[in-house]
């Protein structure tokens, strides 16, 4: 049964109670506040008007205090059940935050100090009859780090690195400090008979032409002597079903199921993503005690690092389809995880998908996500680059009780996530490799390379046990003449917007050119990475996030709150990168506009020239898909999960056919096809030029034939025979298909503050029965952009470019369902 109702939680100061008395039974907490399970201690706060907002404006500063005070949880459940021979029961808390001691009926039963892991207690003989009292005491993180060696490099803050938590609760360059504390997953009591299924790993061993073999390996766990136990395994596709048995020796059982005319499980855009129900039951003379259910998938993946000429590459390859990954970098949708819903998730994941990615990365500052995120990418065919927990720091692998601790998060983790065929890889880091070598190099860093040992023999020596069926990746980046080499592995490219020159060589100092050049997006046209998995740009939410957030009287660019939403120290990087491309902002409104703009034509400009680059490059994954809080950061998805304006690009920059120019001011347009589906592409394309009156100019065509999963460079023309005597500054591009089968395409032949935009105006109707608008415009639109004051706003189109003659239909709803606020519906443009 669950043991998620009826919480009520309090604080102490450090020492002021004895632990056994606030456990005990008799104990009067009658006058504590209720609190949701799964949930957190701010939450609750939150919601009893005891703390206010930590998201607005300076608040969060407020309720520092709460991290400092010890934390109880106290509910009661009843069990009327006779507990038989051979019967135990179990108390699982599936997630405690952090440092937590467990009583019940008044009996300590167990510490934990992993916020990542599932903590099982044995309570067969604590549990009575009746009502039962269960109490979970949280230790401040201070009490248990405060003697602890601190003295080492770790950025955002020193006590995280012995703490198995969040790491990016102690404040990160996108996220405030807020360290959570709380039950914040499901807790349980389960009843078990003699012994129960501890793991299951299901794993795709051979894909025919017409046939496929899944093993399946199960281990138990015993209460006692050793009986005769059997296995059966049933694999079902709707009414088909397979099945097969084993007698477990020992503690191991193993079943081989063949299965003829498989359906195989595809990332969305290759294919299906095909999931069959695995069924594990455990039997004992002829008596199921024990029952496993998963959705899971048959499909292999590999990752090629050599191509067929010898030559490094870092290529996802899923059932032997080498695919180009698009994607995002994912951190947790919330400073209050455990009070997140699951609605979230699915929101977050399925727009991940509709923006036509297929890859997203787990960061490793973050959490293992909970089991939600898996199963809708599992589900929409989105695969998983998963990251363990450790990021920019040193972590204490000298120390034997980290370590133990360590070792235990790895084989937990790993058994609970490698049935999931969206996870294509393992990764032991975030840049902790790539910095300490930077660092040391430079003088930061004087010590040895503490954690070094947990990615490079505890990591790989359990992964090798646990799941070999997916490549071990030490850390991000990793490979190469610096970890951060282009030339092999993958790389982060914080050349665009940390100004770092790149390449530079193991041993050499990391030099910095902070400068409108030196930042510039246009750098990443000089990237010839194998795989790109991190790189990005800061863009303000939307106006209403902001406005929801910040006192109204600091509502204006330059104000205190308007530069406390934003967690990177370096606020000049984003004015130096707008001056570049669309000028700096003199107020909020062209913040929000200029920001949005170069963050949403800089990624373009960068995934686009990743794309042309396949099969050299074969990964592009941006920093971030998504924000924790409502702030400025580099997430195309702000936290009332309003699409910036780089979300709506991407769905074109991702599109499975793009139609692409590579173009420098001044020198030749090459015209380019990219093709990642599995046929070939064979088209019309029309390069058109317009002028900003709506009237196109001049325009060529060319006949195309890409082969399947190849980029070709299809036309080339020189500027000059393009512009033919039109005004540059007046002129758009736009590239297309002429049968309609992909994205038209829009360039310029300069950048947005060189342009000499036109004064638009609108034509606007609204149909709120058919939840639709229609918009024209007399003139050349820039970054038409739709606002309506409401989370989850699902807008069909949004931030695109609009010539005159052109009407578009956009659709408007709210995720939930919710009823759309027309009354505060805004249409503007850049220059309307």
């Amino acid at each position: 049964m669950k043991i998620n109702d009826g919480w009520r939680i309090h604080s102490f100061d450090v020492g002021a109670a004895r632990d056994l008395e606030v456990a005990a039974p008799e104990y009067i907490d009658y006058f504590w506040m209720k609190a949701k399970v799964p949930g957190d201690v701010h939450s609750t706060l939150i919601a009893r008007h005891i703390i206010e907002d930590p998201f607005f404006g300076h608040n969060d500063k407020k309720c520092q205090w709460v991290e400092e005070k010890v934390w109880w949880y106290r509910t009661s459940f009843q069990f009327d059940e006779e507990i038989a021979k051979g019967e135990q029961y179990e108390l699982t808390f599936e997630g405690l935050d952090t440092y937590a001691t467990v009583y019940l009926n008044g009996v300590e039963i167990g510490s934990t100090e992993n916020m990542f892991m599932t903590h099982t207690f044995d309570v067969t003989r604590e549990l009575n009859r009746g009502e039962n009292v269960l109490a979970v005491k949280f230790d401040p993180v201070h009490v248990h780090v405060k003697e602890k060696l601190q003295y080492y490099w770790s950025g955002f803050s020193k006590k995280r690195i012995w703490t198995r938590k969040a790491q990016s609760h102690f404040g990160w360059d996108w996220g405030p400090r807020l360290v959570a504390v709380g039950i914040w997953k499901d807790v349980h009591l389960k009843k078990r008979r003699h012994t129960k299924l501890d793991s299951i790993c299901a794993k795709t061993v051979h894909i025919g032409e017409n046939e496929a073999t899944v093993e399946v390996d199960i281990e138990l766990k015993g209460y006692g002597k050793a009986k005769e136990f059997e296995v059966k395994v049933f694999l079902s596709d709707g009414s088909e079903q397979l099945v097969g048995k084993a007698t477990v020796n020992g503690k191991k059982a193993k079943v081989a199921l063949q299965i003829n005319n498989p359906k195989l499980w595809w990332t969305h855009d290759l294919g299906t993503p095909h999931l069959y129900q695995l069924t594990v039951q455990l039997h004992l003379d002829g008596e199921v005690i024990d029952r496993r259910e998963e959705e899971v998938g048959i499909r292999t993946i590999e990752v090629l690092q050599k191509d067929e000429q010898g030559n490094h590459c870092f290529t996802f390859v899923l059932n032997g389809v080498k695919l180009f990954a698009k994607g995002a970098n994912w951190i947790p949708i919330d400073s209050f995880i455990g009070a997140a819903p699951d609605s979230r998730y699915r929101h977050l994941v399925k727009m991940a998908k509709n923006a036509n990615m297929n890859m997203l990365r787990v960061w490793g500052g973050g959490i293992y996500e909970k089991d939600v995120f898996y199963q809708e990418c599992n589900r929409l065919g989105l695969l998983v680059w998963q990251d363990f927990m450790f990021a920019c720091a040193l972590y204490p692998d000298y120390n034997k009780n980290f370590m133990d601790n360590v070792r235990e998060e790895i084989i937990h983790v790993v058994k609970r996530l490698r049935n999931h065929p969206c996870l294509a890889i393992w990764c032991g880091n975030n840049e902790n490799d790539w910095l300490y070598e930077a660092l040391f190099s430079s003088g930061e860093i004087t010590h040895p390379f503490y954690g070094e040992k947990i990615y490079h023999e505890l990591m790989p020596e359990l992964l090798e046990e646990l799941d070999p069926t997916r490549l071990f990746w030490p850390s991000s980046p990793f490979g190469g003449n610096d970890h951060n080499s282009r030339e092999q592995g993958d790389s982060h490219n914080w050349q665009v917007w940390h100004g770092n020159l790149e390449p530079r060589l193991f041993g050499q100092t990391q030099e910095v050119d902070y400068s409108v050049d030196g930042v510039s997006f246009k750098h990443f046209k000089e990237d010839t990475t194998k795989f790109a998995s991190e790189f990005g740009m800061h863009a303000s939410s939307n106006r209403y996030t902001l406005e929801s957030n910040i006192p109204a009287n600091q509502f204006f660019w330059g104000s205190e709150e308007m530069a406390y939403r934003n967690k990177d120290i370096h606020h000049p990087k984003g004015i130096l990168l707008m001056e570049g491309y669309s000028g700096a902002p003199t107020n909020l409104a062209e913040y929000i506009d200029f920001s949005m703009l170069t963050q949403a034509e800089g990624l373009k400009y960068g995934i686009e020239h990743y794309r042309r680059n396949k099969p050299s490059t074969s990964g592009a994954l941006f920093w971030q898909l998504n924000d924790c809080w409502p702030g400025t950061s580099w997430s195309v998805i702000d936290y009332y999960l309003l699409p910036k304006a780089s979300y709506h690009y991407a769905k074109k920059f991702f599109s499975p056919i793009l139609l692409t120019i590579d173009h420098h001011q001044g020198e030749k347009l090459d015209i380019w096809v990219v093709n990642e589906r599995l046929e070939d592409y064979e088209d019309v394309v029309e390069l058109a030029v317009y002028d900003f009156t709506g009237e196109k100019v001049h325009a060529f065509e060319q006949s195309v034939l890409v082969k399947a999963n190849e980029a070709t460079c299809v036309a080339s023309f020189f500027e000059a025979d393009v512009i033919r005597g039109v005004d540059p500054s007046q002129s758009i591009i736009v590239l297309s298909s002429k049968t309609n089968r992909t994205e038209d395409n829009y360039y310029y032949f300069r950048d947005h503050k060189d342009l000499n935009l036109p004064k638009a105006k609108f034509f606007v109707q609204v149909d709120e029965e058919k939840q639709e608008v229609k918009i024209e415009t007399n003139a050349f639109a820039r970054m038409v952009k739709i606002e309506i004051d409401v989370e989850k706003a699902v807008i069909s189109d949004n931030f695109f470019d609009l010539l005159p003659n052109n009407r578009v239909t956009i659709t408007i709803n709210q995720a939930d369902g919710k009823s759309i606020p027309w009354d505060t519906l805004k249409i503007s443009a850049i220059n309307s």
